[in-house]
């Protein structure tokens, strides 16, 4: 092991950090170090894999939505929780289990994520209601969290400069198309077992991915850890949490309903808080001062709205391709795998593209691609077909390339290698926070246009059947099964109605990715301070 030379600190160059005492926490960057048997290779190997096994968990599960909804009986408020639960707790402890890393050492985190990881799947597999299913998702939550912050953080500080870029442009790459490689195995698992196979293969794989992070990838940690901000992580864990639970219940309640409004309001008054204190603490968990960085606050806002997009629309688009088009989900999963196509090659392109057109360009492109490709997805309706859905679906792809890389280099690039931890947990906390609230606000909306779309003939039903086909599409489908030739009209009622909540949750969204695009290209810088690492 040879360990390079340090490098002065970029931080220190004077438009890397322009609001006052942002340089709390500066210091100078350790030397970039490689050990472990596979050299970067490796640690890029061991990390990938850590981050497709967190990724495809949030994916992954969407296939087994219609089963879930039909064998534990699941509404469309509890569906959305079965998928959420895990991207919250995700969302709300990353950055808390990032500093603990910095301080006690990543890898030794990661590792021991994965166990809790894999344990709490392995439990999630005996669910027999969606109670403990939601909460053995949770824990899982909590695992990811204790891995996902170890994976790009390893990445920055063990290559050496003349690699970083490419790689941290395969870890981009591998967290956008890791979705779709848990729903291809997810899909694999349904065509012969049980919803609860994916919860099995899930712990094996998280196993897996702890010996190959022991093996392959060095211990990095800050060297000089300061004092936990514990204000810090309460105050973000709270207003995640709390915005997640306002919107989710806010479509099951009504908007209203005082738990709704509750928890909007201790939204807006913990992101205060979390501002409030951070600006007064010497070295805070995620300095919000930071976001006085133009750079850094673009990057953070594109890769938040890609990923809001991006999940919320698996959530919602993979039940059209089984309920809707009648896919099987192996067939379904295989659908979306154009998506990883696109993705793959055009984030490994998006690093000369930047040097080429610019950060800004890059970036605003590949939002409105995104916004583009779900606005053709919108337009569908009930029997257009999978053509103009992969066209879609298409577009889409080149738009999270771009804007997914282009957005995690800003980010990374704002900042000197001595932050590298800091950039790592903004990054891994817009991803997730951005999943989590796709997830809702897709979910609740599609939900709400759902049901007031229903058919009025629902009223002939007996009770228990029409509490089912409000409760979801697939439960709907599923009592129409049991009508017989007299379910046809109910089925095209239900697949009508599916449709408009589809369409309604994907314009709103498109209407979130064509903000944040036009916002990127008013205020994102075009290119990026050069630092000396």
């Amino acid at each position: 092991m040879s360990p390079t030379t340090p490098h002065p600190d970029p931080d220190s160059h004077p438009d890397s950090h322009p609001a006052p005492g942002l340089d709390r926490g500066s210091r100078p960057a350790p030397p970039a170090v490689v050990t472990g048997r596979g050299g970067t290779r490796g640690v890029l190997f061991a990390m990938c894999l850590a981050l497709v096994l967190v990724v495809a968990s949030v994916s992954a599960l969407n296939l087994a939505l219609p089963d879930l909804g039909v064998d534990l009986a699941a509404t469309n408020g509890e569906l959305t929780w079965i998928a959420d639960a895990y991207t919250v707790a995700l969302a709300a402890l990353v950055l808390p289990f990032g500093a603990i890393g910095d301080r006690v050492g990543r890898r030794n985190v990661l590792v021991a994520g994965t166990f809790v990881f894999g344990a709490a799947s392995l439990a999630a597999s005996f669910a027999d209601s969606t109670t403990p299913l939601i909460a053995w998702r949770a824990v899982m939550g909590v695992g990811a969290a204790m891995i996902m912050p170890g994976t790009l953080s390893t990445i920055t500080a063990a290559f050496p400069p003349e690699q970083r870029a490419k790689g941290v442009a395969t870890w981009s790459g591998f967290a956008a198309a890791g979705a779709i490689v848990g729903m291809l195995a997810a899909g694999a698992l349904l065509e012969q077992f049980s919803w609860r196979s994916i919860f099995v293969t899930s712990a094996v794989v998280a196993l897996v991915a702890a010996g190959a992070a022991a093996l392959l990838a060095p211990d990095t940690k800050d060297p000089e850890p300061h004092r936990p901000d514990v204000a810090g992580a309460v105050t973000t864990a709270v207003a995640i949490g709390a915005l997640v639970l306002g919107i989710i219940e806010g479509n099951e309640r009504g908007w209203t309903e005082p738990l709704v409004i509750g928890a909007f309001v201790v939204t807006v008054a913990a992101f205060a808080a979390y501002a409030y204190l951070g600006l007064r603490t010497e070295h805070p968990l995620l300095d919000p001062a930071l976001f006085g960085i133009p750079g850094f606050r673009a990057g953070a806002v594109t890769v938040l709205v890609q990923f809001l997009a991006v999940f919320g629309f698996f959530f919602v688009g993979l039940q059209y391709l089984q309920l809707i088009l009648g896919y099987s989900p192996l067939k379904a999963a295989v659908a979306l795998v154009p998506v990883a196509l696109a993705v793959l090659p055009v984030s490994q392109l998006t690093p000369r593209l930047m040097r080429r057109l610019g950060m800004k360009a890059v970036m605003a492109t590949g939002l409105l691609l995104l916004c583009g490709g779900l606005y053709v997805i919108s337009l569908l309706d009930a029997d257009s077909g999978y053509p103009p859905f992969l066209g879609g679906l298409v577009l889409a792809g080149l738009g999270i390339g771009l804007s997914g890389a282009a957005g995690t280099a800003a980010i990374t690039g704002s900042l000197g290698r001595g932050r590298q931890g800091v950039a790592s947990a903004m990054n891994d906390t817009t991803r997730e926070v951005g999943s989590a609230v796709g997830i809702a606000l897709m979910g609740s909306v599609y939900g709400s246009h759902y049901r007031s779309a229903l058919p009025g003939t629902l009223e002939q039903l007996p009770p228990g059947a029409a509490h089912s086909v409000r409760d979801s599409a697939a439960a709907g489908l599923h009592v129409a099964d049991q009508l017989g030739p007299r379910g046809a009209e109910l089925a095209d009622g239900v697949k009508d109605a599916f449709m408009d909540g589809l369409s309604a949750s994907l314009i709103a969204v498109c209407l979130v990715v064509l903000v944040a695009a036009v916002g990127v290209l008013l205020r994102a810088p075009h290119t990026l301070p050069t630092t000396d690492d």
